[in-house]
């Protein structure tokens, strides 16, 4: 009987096939990288630390975001008071306080 066309060929294949995946995943694991699922999809380790770090780096941004807009409005502010006529200039300072 020849081999290759019984079912102990297809079934070699598909153990073939499933020791490959597992071997891969468990060095992917063994390394720190992210595993794959049945169809293929990485998926990611949890992390709580990664969370909360993610979450800090995103309030910080909006505050630097927010005080970045605060001194580009008073930049302008100092930009027309240098570019404007030292009359109007005065009188600008003058309401300001």
């Amino acid at each position: 009987m020849n081999w290759l066309s019984g079912p102990g060929f297809v079934i070699a294949i598909v153990a073939i096939s499933t020791i490959g995946w597992v071997v891969n995943n468990w060095i992917r694991a063994k390394h720190g990288y992210s595993i794959s699922d049945d169809f293929g999809a990485n998926i990611d380790k949890a992390d709580p630390d990664a969370a909360r770090k993610i979450a800090l780096l995103v309030a910080e941004n909006e505050r630097l975001a927010g005080q970045i807009s605060r001194l580009e409005d008073r930049i302008a502010v100092l930009e027309r008071i240098a570019t404007e006529p030292a009359e109007r200039t005065a009188r600008a300072i003058d309401a300001l306080r």
